[in-house]
């Protein structure tokens, strides 16, 4: 999951190096303490259930996170074109902008209540009373006459999105205060682990258990719905929202360690992120960041979703992130190795052009779907292994840009207010992937290049709607608009050039920002800190 950000309630890791100068003998034996405890082995005694629970929280972040990557998928059975897909897209963007408000979620709250309890707590219930109510009206919004609402659609899970990032913030900053300090380490196992959980349970387990070819397996006579539906799965995890919050405010209490300091007041936090965003190196990354997954984002965007509408059946595709799993696990720390020195952008920069290679090669893989789809109307075993062997090796480079991105992040960031500035700059990468396959869903429709089968003349059609006859060609005695070049061939080579060119531009700048000292990267006050 690329687009996951470390959410900026671990601003309480800095706190330490900004106390007043009067209390320096104490702050220094407090620093001294929190080290040697740091330094202590992990001891999960006692920390058992407070890991559990943890891991239920991220799995529930999960499952929204794992339904909006579904839907795309199901509304392509109901004639959703690209256009509307691009629409949809923007409900998975609160993710790479919960920076806007993380600071509101880190600095409001009630001493009384708890400080991740006041967000958490609320966030949960409203996203389980959300999913319960819409519940009773997905059907209507999905499947009506002239096809799903797309705005309503989009707004339905923009909200719960938003909620879901909420819930991100308040659970992360929980993370640190609920583990033992010797176990803080585990905090982001269990973020990575739950919520590969909860999306595998939203997306892959629902996407097949809501697919007709699947369900009529286990049939006598086939039947056009699945073993469940939407609106069903709406209202059981909205249940399941709704008692295990009830749970954790009854039976679990927030305590602040001694550790937790006082809080950076709303104003002094969006302070600290102008002061990052003025240095000069962080310019220059922020334009590398932005720019850097333009070149394959049709690939990334529309790849399953011509998949889909190639032939490839909905349930097929979501049982091929299942081997994936094992690899997705393992590769971070095998990639981990070689991106912990002091260049790790050079990972990236290899694996840049492989990327771009591969942006073709899917290209090529959903010409030939077509192709084995229009001889056999099935797919053959050869197939499928040939699929898999090829993803596997595209996860290996999405990992290899992935993790040297996060090694860099890491290196860069100034100690002092490392949560804000790591959260800043991941907030930055996931934007920098989401607007570019927002574009790209956007201009699918209208780059297709179609004829008219009366004279040949020029009609336009968009992609998922070939049964729709072209206004030009009803008026010529019902011709039909006949689809000649996909805009998905024709984006992926333009967008591909585009990487390529920004390949050759940016090479010497990345190269140049691993060299650059550490103190161009620290924030003004920190500096001067350090200095006095």
């Amino acid at each position: 999951m690329e687009n996951k950000n470390q959410s900026s309630s671990s601003l309480n890791q800095r706190r330490q190096h900004e106390k007043s100068p009067t209390n320096s003998s104490f702050d220094n034996d407090l620093d001294e303490k929190s080290i040697s405890i740091q330094k202590s082995k992990p001891n999960l005694k006692g920390d058992y259930m407070n890991i559990a629970i943890l891991l239920f929280l991220y799995l529930l972040q999960g499952i929204p996170l794992g339904l909006i990557s579904g839907i795309p998928l199901i509304m392509m059975n109901r004639g959703i074109d690209y256009s509307e897909q691009a629409i949809f897209s923007f409900s998975m963007w609160p993710f790479s902008l919960k920076l806007l408000w993380a600071p509101i979620v880190d600095s409001v709250y009630s001493s009384r209540f708890g400080r991740r309890k006041s967000w958490m707590i609320p966030s949960q219930y409203l996203i389980g009373a959300f999913m319960i109510v819409t519940s009773y009206y997905l059907d209507s919004m999905m499947n009506s006459i002239e096809g799903p609402n797309i705005y309503s659609v989009t707004a339905l899970f923009l909200i719960l999105n938003f909620l879901a990032a909420t819930q991100d913030i308040a659970v992360d900053g929980w993370a640190l205060t609920m583990l033992k300090p010797c176990n803080v380490g585990y905090a982001s196992t269990c973020n990575s682990v739950g919520q590969t959980a909860g999306y595998f349970l939203g997306y892959v387990v629902f996407l097949i258990l809501e697919s007709p070819h699947f369900a009529n397996y286990f049939r006598q006579e086939p039947q056009d719905v699945g073993l469940i539906t939407l609106d069903g799965f709406f209202y059981f995890w909205g249940i399941v929202f709704i008692i295990v919050t009830t749970l954790v405010l009854l039976f679990k209490s927030e305590q602040p360690t001694i550790h937790e300091e006082e809080d950076s007041t709303i104003r002094e936090t969006y302070l600290k992120l102008i002061q990052i965003l003025k240095l000069g190196p962080i310019k220059s990354f922020t334009i590398i960041l932005l720019t850097c997954k333009i070149g394959f984002s049709i690939a990334d965007a529309a790849t399953p979703l011509k998949l889909k509408e190639a032939g490839l059946p909905m349930d097929h595709i979501a049982l091929m992130a299942i081997p994936l799993l094992p690899l997705q696990v393992a590769l971070p720390w095998i990639i981990g190795r070689y991106t912990n020195g002091p260049r790790p952008l050079d990972v990236f920069l290899r694996a840049y052009p492989f990327r771009l290679i591969f942006s073709f090669l899917v290209a090529g893989i959903v010409w030939w779907t077509r192709v084995l789809y229009a001889k056999y109307t099935y797919f053959p075993a050869y197939y499928y292994v040939f699929l898999i062997i090829i993803y596997c090796f595209h996860q290996v480079i999405v990992y290899s840009m992935f993790v040297s991105i996060m090694s860099f992040h890491a290196k860069i960031s100034d100690p002092s207010i490392g949560g804000t500035y790591m959260t800043l700059l991941n907030t930055l990468t996931n934007l920098g992937g989401n607007w570019p396959n927002t574009l790209a869903l956007s201009l699918l429709d209208y780059i297709n290049l179609s004829y008219c089968s009366l004279d040949g003349s020029f009609c336009f059609i968009k992609s998922n709607k070939t049964h729709i006859h072209d206004d030009s060609c009803i008026e010529k005695d019902a011709g039909n608009c006949v689809l000649w070049l996909d805009g998905y061939y024709t984006l992926t080579f333009f967008f591909a050039l585009i990487g390529t060119l920004w390949y050759f531009w940016s090479y010497k700048l990345i190269v140049r920002l691993q060299s650059i000292p550490k103190k161009q990267w620290l924030c003004p006050n920190s500096l001067k800190r350090r200095e006095s």
